[in-house]
């Protein structure tokens, strides 16, 4: 593993970008943060050794190095997932090269179902804390010592500094922006009406079928976590309906010029 981690992070280094402080993913149809970034260097994630491939819409699978907001930035344009087969060390192995380029501050944005009766689609929400529900898990098998703890502290896995300085800004700014407990599924089914009365009552305010294998992945590196959902959609267990993907799109799209304004400024304040 360490091998391939450094073999992928020799071959960014050889486009010779500027070393990113922070790193930025990317969820569904929150691509218009590429356009905001002064970008230097943009990688395509084909061109890059034992580097995963999106599979899913909206994802294009690159990475940007530049300027956004006086901060140098990577932001991963394009993620993956466990539905989409891929292994969970494969779905982490980005954030563990990205870290070794040098990142150390990751602000990791997805598009998630609504729990919470009080949400309304293209909310943000704030993720203060997460439910891992997807069996899974990034660290199985042997462990890099030199990268972290065989067992990673997750008492605390998002940054709490972080998180008062996004609600901060949020009401400084009038932006409508929750807090709330993020529930990670494997997909790519979405729940049933049961599912979902049972993903409220064990205290889940979202659901998402992503960033649950990075942040674990980014907590065993030490590095400090700033989680962001827009909510697609909101479905009450005894009044369920469909929410198809062309939905889910569509309201993550609509957000993202919140999304974007609210991440500019968290960039601006930020404590590196």
């Amino acid at each position: 593993m360490r091998a391939k981690i450094n073999e992928t992070r020799d071959s960014i280094l050889a486009y010779n970008p500027p070393i990113p402080d922070i790193a930025i993913i990317m969820g569904t149809g929150l691509g218009g943060l590429a356009d905001e970034i002064n970008v230097e260097v943009s990688i395509p994630y084909e061109k890059l050794p034992n580097f995963p491939v999106s599979t899913v819409p909206g994802h294009h699978g690159r990475l940007l190095f530049g300027n956004l907001e006086n901060k140098v930035v990577v932001a991963l344009q394009g993620r993956f997932h466990l539905y989409e087969g891929y292994e969970p060390w494969e779905i982490a192995f980005p954030v563990r090269v990205i870290n070794a380029v040098g990142a150390k501050i990751l602000i990791t944005s997805n598009a998630a179902g609504g729990l919470n009766p009080l949400y309304k689609p293209s909310e943000l929400m704030v993720i203060s804390d997460h439910i891992n529900l997807t069996g899974s898990n990034p660290l199985r098998g042997p462990n890099l010592d030199e990268l972290g703890p065989r067992f990673p502290d997750m008492t605390e896995p998002y940054d709490k500094e972080l998180i008062e300085l996004a609600e901060s800004l949020a009401l400084e700014n009038k932006i409508k922006l929750h807090k709330g407990v993020f529930v990670g599924v494997a997909g790519p089914s979405m729940e049933t009406a049961a599912e979902t009365r049972f993903l409220r009552l064990i205290g889940a305010d979202a659901v998402g079928m992503s960033t649950i294998m990075e942040v674990i992945t980014a907590v065993h590196l030490g590095m400090r976590i700033l989680g962001i959902s827009v909510i697609t959609n909101v479905n009450l267990p005894d009044n369920y309906k469909p929410a198809p993907l062309e939905l889910v799109i569509a309201n993550a799209e609509k957000a993202g010029p919140t999304l974007l304004e609210l991440i500019k400024l968290i960039l601006k304040n930020i404590r590196e």
